[in-house]
């Protein structure tokens, strides 16, 4: 695939990438680095937690999964036969506990009675299948510290709807930045993809990251 500049010239080739998410925020933080994947590739997988399995091994294991079972569907699409494959999975975790993607009231609840006025950590994993047959991982930590929620914030929060399928029953860039008192680590990962760690996966593998930013105004 090529690309031309505003005054008609070819600025280089870019190998095509699939992002094995359906997030709407994971396509919106790739597109604010200026890249624009190709295909969306959802690897629907069951993300329930192994016996004794800690929050960073689980995020860690599930962006792997993610990224190899999305690869192997590619292999039956010779358009992206090979395309590179980029996937990430996120844990909010209070010590041990890993805490669910709430899809009900009830679970929403427990999460934000758990998290208010206390830390957490969100771990964010990172996998990038290549053309080769190889796969790629970086995994971010970050900690995140919640204001004390009153019932009627909890309320609040909760009959937003804007908690369902969020890991923790949250979700920092919405409503939810309110209740946030300090962070530290990546904020994107805690979205749902880390912008640093994801370029420099995809530039070690060959990716022209930057391409598209030469036609920027």
């Amino acid at each position: 695939m090529t690309h031309e500049g505003k005054d008609g010239r070819e600025t280089g080739w870019r190998p095509k990438l699939v992002l094995a998410s359906a997030s709407p925020r994971r396509l919106a933080l790739l597109q604010q680095i200026g890249i624009e994947p190709d295909a969306l590739l959802p690897a629907d997988l069951d993300e329930t937690p192994q016996r004794n399995e800690l929050p960073r091994s689980l995020a860690a294991r599930l962006g792997m999964e993610k990224a190899r079972t999305a690869a192997q569907r590619l292999h039956k699409d010779p358009e992206l036969a090979d395309a590179y494959v980029l996937a990430a999975d996120t844990v909010v975790a209070v010590g041990r506990r890993i805490l669910p993607k709430c899809e009900v009231t009830d679970e929403a609840l427990q999460c934000l009675r758990l998290l208010s006025g206390r830390a957490h950590r969100v771990f964010t994993g990172v996998s990038l299948a290549t053309p080769k047959g190889a796969v790629r991982s970086r995994l971010v930590e970050s900690r995140i510290r919640f204001k004390r929620l009153s019932e009627a914030e909890i309320e609040a929060y909760l009959a937003s709807g804007e908690w369902r399928g969020k890991a923790g029953g949250y979700a920092i860039q919405g409503l939810a930045g309110a209740f946030v008192i300090n962070l530290i680590g990546s904020y994107p990962a805690v979205v749902g993809l880390p912008l640093y760690e994801t370029v420099s996966l995809l530039s070690g593998e060959g990716y022209p990251t930057h391409l598209l930013w030469l036609n920027r105004v």
